[in-house]
Order: structure tokens, then sequence, then C-alpha cells
């Protein structure tokens, strides 16, 4: 399984077929192919061997695309970085991987000086943005220029394709090293979970850098439908692509999607070419889902559940489970069901599968499963365990074969000795008609160990009050689960670079001070 053979078959059934717009450049997947295998070619001769990894630091464009397919075609492993990491960041995972070659565009070029200070192994810097190219750089359209289009590696199956650094948010980041056929089965998947076509146009409007907008790479190519690229997600510039390119599909994880339906342009947009919202990565509430299909009502939306360790996606739930009556209705709060390439169960602690309806930790199995942690063999041991990925991910499958989140294992609050799942309670609180969004986390409590508090967004105009919240969630969840106390904000909540909320920022001004982060 070659991941670079999806994009000689576009190549050869859809050659003259739109690939990928972005800005005011399109090309197709005759001219994609041709600039791939002068990319790897250009690569090779900066010195890449097999296996050798190269690194980019980029909003999206067209060139992340590029870039993608022409590492693998040439016999690297790619490793794109977090935009969001600061340099310190981008030089740990660089010394990490021993990355020689790093592409940067016009956003991180200022970056570049800080980060090869601290990365002595650096020899390599490539400027893949549309500006002038900065000194001590060399600029991606010369090498491509001056390329010769180089014959496809070889490499495929169980070969290293990518590392992905995850995890950040509590250390340092480990690397996940995913495969040729993670990549190829995962794309596959998607497709047929999808039920793509290559009448298909995809927005990436999610971070290129995140595993979950990457395998809409290898799902496009595999039906040679179309990528439509804006640079970094905002709502308008998500609604002005909808309207001037219209795509039928498009990923928004849960914050983004609530972002759009605020927007005051929506309203205005035409948005009738989306035919698919996708949306994972972070619990969502029923009262946004309830919104979105009022907001968007020619679309089908589709869940996906997994993590960079998965290649990403164990779980779907299909558009025919998007209801809120019928003989469907009732599995709208879950993750979904295993995708055909995988399977799951739920374990306690001891490793042993509990039965239905009991919570524990979720696990999954199948060709899209990792390779392991890059040089951390212990770490790779305590997660992949007999060929299952335990995902640190609490929930429970329903006698249907449904699985319901529950939260982060880690970000479970112990109260009163109960546990108590925080996306249960942000669910309840999703439900009132003021709140915009909430994130719960536990805070240190004399009494109870910990004690679950509520951050809260109100909607613009709307007003709530701790005691009307309160009796709101006493009437959907049991007390014990219910805020001791809340925070009402106006500002956004701090985000990880895929756009998840960071609740150990949250978190931060209750533990400091103390040795550990629970009680």
């Amino acid at each position: 399984m070659q991941v670079t053979s999806i994009l000689r078959r576009a190549a050869q059934i859809n050659p003259e077929g739109k690939a990928t717009i972005f800005a005011d450049r399109s090309q197709s997947w005759r001219a994609l192919q041709t600039r791939v295998a002068k990319l790897a070619g250009a690569l090779q001769r900066l010195g890449m061997a097999e296996g050798d990894r190269v690194a980019l630091l980029s909003l999206n464009s067209d060139r992340f695309i590029e870039y993608f397919f022409a590492v693998l075609w040439g016999g690297g492993v790619m490793m794109p970085m977090n935009v969001r990491w600061s340099p310190k960041e981008c030089a740990y995972a660089l010394n990490d991987a021993g990355a020689r070659i790093l592409l940067v565009d016009d956003a991180f070029a200022p970056s570049v000086a800080q980060i090869a200070e601290e990365v002595p192994g650096l020899t390599t810097l490539v400027h893949c943005g549309d500006g002038d190219t900065p000194e001590g750089m060399l600029s991606y359209e010369t090498l491509l220029s001056q390329a010769d289009a180089v014959e496809e590696s070889g490499r495929g199956g169980d070969d290293l394709a990518g590392i992905f650094y995850t995890g950040g948010t509590t250390g340092f980041p480990k690397g996940v090293m995913l495969s040729h056929t993670n990549f190829y089965v995962g794309g596959m998947s998607n497709v047929s979970e999808l039920h793509l076509s290559d009448r298909d146009i995809y927005l990436h409007a999610a971070p290129m850098f995140h595993i979950a907008d990457l395998l809409w790479f290898v799902a496009v190519t595999v039906v040679a439908g179309t990528h439509v690229v804006i640079p970094a997600f905002t709502p308008d510039a998500t609604l002005a692509a909808i309207e001037t390119h219209r795509p039928s599909h498009v990923l928004l994880v849960p914050v983004m999607l609530q972002m759009v339906m605020q927007s005051p342009k929506l309203a205005d947009a035409d948005i009738s070419s989306i035919r698919l919202i996708a949306y994972g990565a972070s619990p969502i509430t029923e009262a946004t889902l309830k919104k979105a299909f009022a907001l968007f009502p020619n679309a089908r939306f589709v869940q996906a559940f997994g993590q960079t360790e998965l290649s990403p996606v164990a779980t779907i739930l299909g558009a025919e489970y998007h209801v809120l009556d019928g003989p469907n209705a009732g599995k709208l709060r879950s993750a979904g069901r295993a995708t055909r390439v995988c399977e799951i169960r739920i374990l306690d602690d001891t490793g042993a599968e509990l039965p239905t309806g009991e919570v524990g930790e979720i696990a999954v199995k199948g060709p899209i499963t990792m390779l392991g942690y890059w040089n951390r063999p212990e770490v790779t041991a305590a997660t992949l365990r007999d060929g299952w990925v335990h995902t640190g991910d609490a929930g429970y499958m329903d006698a249907d074969g449904f699985v319901f989140l529950m939260d982060r294992i880690k970000d479970m609050i112990i109260s009163g000795g109960e546990n108590v799942y925080s996306a249960e309670v942000e669910n309840a609180l999703g439900q009132h008609p003021a709140v915009a969004t909430s994130a719960v986390i536990g805070i240190p409590s004399d009494t109870w160990g910990e004690s679950v508090h509520a951050v809260v967004i109100l909607k613009d105009g709307a007003k709530a009050s701790e005691e009307e919240l309160s009796a709101h969630c006493h009437g959907l969840i049991a007390g014990f689960k219910c805020p001791r106390s809340y925070e009402f904000r106006t500002e956004p909540f701090p985000l990880s670079g895929a756009n998840k909320v960071l609740k150990t920022e949250l978190r931060k001004p209750y533990w400091d001070g103390r040795d550990r982060a629970i009680s």
C-alpha cells in the first residue's frame, strides 16, 4: 500500500480535472503529479534519503499538499508541525526527530533564525511562501524549476510515512509514527464511510498540519475530487470560500462550527453547495447540533471520533443518525460505531472487556493503529498493547455497538468519591438557551477533594445567573455532577493548534503551587 499510488491513479483517471485551488492558483491532477515528482527530486538533491524526516511549518496552502505527496514520493518521512507552537517547541520536535530539512512559509519565516539556533542538525531551509525568499533560504519555486522528475521510491506498507507530534499540552510532545498502510487504509475508509465521489469538492478550512485534515489529502485524492484551500480558518474566510468555490464537503471541529454559526455574515451567505459537514475532535452539545441543522438545511452531518494514534478515525456517526425523531433517533449523543477497518473494546483498569453500558477506557485495533511513538519505547508499550491502542478516552458502548464518550480519563473529576465526566456536564449546560459554550474542570476542594467548576461563555446579549444555571443542570443530571461554582467570561477559551479547549490552561490558576493537579 503506497500512499503515492493514489496520486498516480488520480492523474490517470482524471488528468485534466481540477486537483487544487488556492488563492488565484489552480492546477490539474496531471500537473500536480508532475510538480510532486519534481519536488521529490529537488528534496533528494538537497540530501533527503530514504526514511529522512522533512519538516514543514506553514499555514494551509496548495504547496502543503505537494509537500505531503512529494516527501513520500521521494522516500522521505513527512513531519508537519503545529503552527501554534513556540519556536522552542518547534526546536524540540526538530531535534527529537532529527530533521535536517525544514520548509517554511511567509508566516513563519521570521521565526526561523531562532529555531535554527537551537537545532544544530538543521542544514537546509526552504521558503515555500509567496513573498521574497529570505536570506539564507532556498526558493521553493526555483528548486522546482531546476529539478528533474524522479521515479517513486517504492516505499509503502509498514514503512514510516509521517511523524506527528501530539500531547504537547502536558509536557514534551510525543511523535506518533504512522505508516503508508495507516494513511492508505484511513483514506479508503473515509471514502467508503462518507460516500465520496469525483464530483466532490472539499474545503480545507481546518489546519492542515492536523491529522484530521491530512486524512482528507488521501480521501479526496482517492476519488480525484478537488481540494480547495484557505490559509487559515476564520468564519468570514470560510463563508467567502464556500460562496466562491462551491465546496460540497468541509470539516469543522465544534468550536469552528460554533464560530461560523455566530458570524453575522452567515445569514446573507450562499451556503447551499455544502452537502456534508464533518465534525469531531471534541464533544459537541445537542443544542449546538440542533442549531446547525437549522442553519445548514442542505447539509448532512457526520461525526468522527479518533486520535492521531489511529490515523485518526475509529468511529463514525453517520448522517442517518443525526436525527431528532424516527427509528434512528437516540444516537445523536454518541460518537458512532467502529469504522469498517477497526474494532473497539471498552476495558476496565485491568484490561478486561467491560459489559455493555459500563464506562471504561476505549481501546482500538486494526490497520489504522500507529507504529508507535518516535524514540519512546516505554510510552509505546504503555499505549499500544497486543495491537490495541489504549486511547485514554472514557466511554461506554450500547447494545447496538454505538460508543458514547464521557471524557478524557485524565480530565475526569473525582468529587466526594464520585466520578464526574465533564462532557456530560457541558452537554447539560449547553441546553440552556443563554449558554454559548462552556468548559467544565475540577478545582481543589477541602470538602470534596475536587469540586466541579464551570467556565461559561454566554451568548451575546444573554443573561443567566449561577442559581439559574444550577437549577437548570439539576433538572438534567445528578446533583453531584452539577457545578458547585461558576466563572463567566466573554473572551474565547484558549485553544490548541487543533482547536481543542486547553483545559490545562483553565485549571492553572486553581492548581498553581500544588504538586499535582488532582485531589
